[in-house]
């Protein structure tokens, strides 16, 4: 997933210590263990690792479960032998009853051993934690849905609807096939659903770990990128001019660095800054009402601003992601490009964030292009009754009194792919997270032992009561 964190570092409140593992009388979770292991260690980069392995293990694992090859697809594009994925079906009683899709991306971002602590590739458990790479982005989630169709079919449950797993590669890359994309175009029908369910908010913790919210996607916005080029005659190093392609490149770069765009409020971002304003209380929690009723309110705005993450869901943001110049140490430059990632707010076109970079760079050296277009726009799926009082009704289970808060994800997700075509995808995890993110995307991602449990138990029971009510159709 892109980064999906809409964490602040919270101060005390709300929260009641439950080992779902015992309260559901479940033994089974070493094997779920095992699970994630295996998905975690199998190396899933786009540079060096194989996403159609990954699928062919969690394969594997349901066979011996009692899953048929009927009830299994192992799917690889054309081209992309190490980008597949897999489709896994528990079939419903009520054939006319659509079905749930459990969706997770298994790729994961680059990760080098040199820069970690512990080598990303291996499940590490200390101190409280899992560590390594996928860790929570998004493997934990991603083997739970495997170990739902496990536990299912163990117990025989017998769902009313059907019960869809979709394992795809090509999230986190945005010049990667994306799997989810290409089952909505090649597979639209093996994984028409009802709607589906993958990552998006997390559960939000203080920063004593202590329950404050339970997160729901409510929207997200739209990842893409932009370049930055400029090209030079270049020349001798011993004789510098001042038209030098790195010095422009710099200065554009700058530009952007010192640029922000407008507030924007919506219904997903006024949700969580009305829903956590009370919760966190104070003056940061009257701040954060005060720019849910006013935008333009500046000192509030400010005061927000100070938070990363609060930054990142009240506006467009951009910001240069890596930057390439040059091709001798004795030489001017003749080429220099940067990559700027942009998180673009919900319903803003992108043509129109590039004619704003055009105009920030403000140097005809520097052209500002669109090296590929991820996908369609992302467009928020309405949070009905039939999707959040489920997730209301486990999580006061599990965690009574803490709150279900809608949030704005400045991250992206597969459901931009999905929505599109008919499927309403709602990003729902149950997993808590550290105010600081758990390292996701960057060195040594981490999440907690005891979230992986509690969120396992929410998934498993959550999944099941949409599987049994009649919910839409």
């Amino acid at each position: 997933m892109a980064v999906r964190k809409t964490l602040i570092v919270l101060g005390a409140v709300l929260a009641s210590v439950v080992s779902v593992a015992d309260a559901a009388g479940d033994d089974s979770y070493g094997r779920f263990r095992a699970t994630y292991k295996e998905l975690l260690e199998t190396n899933t980069t786009l540079s060096s690792g194989d996403c159609t392995l990954a699928a062919q293990r969690m394969a594997v694992r349901l066979r011996a479960a009692g899953y048929s090859d009927a009830d299994l697809h192992l799917f690889v594009p054309d081209g992309h032998p190490k980008e597949g994925g897999l489709i896994a079906v528990l079939r419903g009683t009520e054939p006319a009853a659509k079905a749930i899709l459990m969706l997770a991306h298994v790729d994961v971002v680059e990760a080098r051993r040199e820069d970690w602590t512990r080598d990303p590739f291996t499940l590490v458990e200390e101190g409280g934690y899992y560590y390594g790479r996928g860790s929570s982005d998004m493997k934990a989630q991603a083997a739970i849905w495997v170990d739902n169709l496990v536990r299912y079919r163990e117990e025989g449950y017998k769902p009313r609807r059907t019960i869809k797993l979709a394992l795809t590669c090509g999230e986190e890359t945005n010049s990667a096939l994306n799997g989810a994309g290409w089952l909505a175009t090649h597979a639209r029908e093996e994984i028409d659903a009802a709607f589906a369910i993958t990552e998006g908010v997390d559960g939000y913790l203080d920063d004593q770990g202590r329950r404050l919210a339970v997160g729901v996607l409510a929207a997200e916005k739209v990842s893409q990128n932009f370049q930055f080029e400029v090209t030079n005659p270049g020349g001798h190093s011993s004789r510098p001019i001042a038209d030098n392609a790195i010095y422009h490149l710099v200065r554009a770069v700058d530009r952007v660095s010192r640029y922000e765009f407008p507030v924007q409020i919506n219904g997903a971002n006024r949700g969580y800054l009305v829903g956590m304003g009370k919760i966190v209380g104070g003056i940061l929690g009257a701040e954060m009402q005060a720019v849910a009723q006013n935008p333009n309110n500046t000192k509030a705005v400010a005061a927000l601003d100070r938070d990363a993450n609060l930054h990142a869901m009240l506006r467009t943001t951009c910001v240069a992601t890596m930057l390439s110049a040059g091709h001798a140490t004795n030489a001017l430059p003749q080429r220099a490009k940067a990559n700027i990632n942009c998180r673009i707010f919900p319903g803003v076109p992108s043509d129109e964030v590039q004619a704003r970079l055009v105009r920030l760079v403000a140097d005809p050296a520097v052209i500002v292009s669109v090296p590929e277009v991820r996908g369609p726009p992302a467009k928020p799926t309405p949070l009905t009754p039939q999707i959040l009082r489920p997730v209301e009704s486990v999580a006061h289970e599990l965690w009574p009194g803490v709150p279900v808060v809608t949030a704005l994800e400045p991250g992206a997700s597969d459901a931009q792919f999905l929505n599109p075509v008919g499927i309403p995808t709602y990003g729902i995890t149950g997993l808590f997270s550290d105010p600081d993110g758990g390292g996701i995307h960057g060195l040594n991602e981490r999440i907690r032992v005891q979230s992986v449990i509690e969120g396992r138990e929410f998934l498993y029971r959550l999944v099941k009561q949409y599987a049994s009510d009649r919910g839409p159709e």
